[in-house]
């Protein structure tokens, strides 16, 4: 290798080097907004470590003609390390994905019999367990439901405007999250979009709302679970 080519390469390492450097706070913005519940044996640092893998690959392999910024790359990257991660622990119970399961059929129960939005009180109702109970419940499948709703829009970056809308594969598929989105009940669509969108972890909605942090997570629970049985209505799919 001639002294020039010696020159560019060390360059371009130092370049990287910036670019991994730069962005380590991304790594534990990510780590706290996707792990809302977190299994035994994991923490927050955990993931972070897993995200700081991610970010590392994402400044190896990033060229600045992809047609990305280098932060939203990084961050599907590092967002998607994570995910994967705990997708491979198989941390999620099963009696958790049943509970996920049975909320997303008792809505579409409720909902194809009324025609109208399911209020708490009917849900609870349809399963045959009290609004405690059913509180209780939500608050269980909080995790489970951000796998949910993680894996219908892909992944996005906390700062972009456009939130995970802007990375759905395919423009239908776009457009009806989007139209289901706007359905939900108000309260429903603010953490939607605060979580989301804007990046907010469950402690800044619970501010931002006023509303209690376990409320919240109830809250985004109970959205995610009408967002997923009217996306599987719209594609003409059974929840299963």
């Amino acid at each position: 290798m001639n002294t020039m080519a010696k020159h560019y390469e060390a360059e371009d390492n130092i370049s990287r080097d910036a670019l991994f450097e730069n962005n380590l706070p991304l790594v534990k913005i990510i780590a706290h907004h996707v792990g809302i519940r977190l299994p035994p044996g994991k923490s927050i640092d955990d993931l972070i470590q897993v995200g700081m893998i991610g970010l590392l690959e994402a400044s190896r392999v990033y060229e600045g003609n992809m047609g990305a910024e280098f932060k939203s790359y990084a961050s599907i990257r590092i967002r998607g390390a994570i995910l994967d991660e705990l997708r491979r622990d198989s941390w999620m119970p099963r009696s958790i994905q049943q509970k996920s399961r049975q909320l997303s059929q008792a809505i579409k129960a409720v909902e194809n019999r009324t025609g109208e939005t399911a209020t708490d009180r009917e849900i609870a109702a349809e399963l045959n367990i009290s609004t405690n109970e059913y509180a209780e419940m939500l608050e269980a499948v909080a995790g489970c439901t951000v796998f949910s709703l993680e894996d219908q829009t892909e992944v996005m970056d906390p700062d972009q405007g456009d939130g995970p809308l802007a990375l759905v594969e395919g423009e239908s598929t776009q457009k009806a999250l989007a139209e289901v989105i706007e359905s939900l009940p108000k309260q429903e669509q603010m953490v939607v979009v605060l979580y989301y969108n804007k990046g907010l972890n469950l402690r800044e909605i619970s501010e931002v709302l006023d509303v209690s942090e376990s409320r919240v997570c109830q809250v985004h629970s109970q959205a995610v679970g009408r967002i997923r049985t009217r996306m599987r209505s719209k594609h003409g799919e059974e929840d299963f």
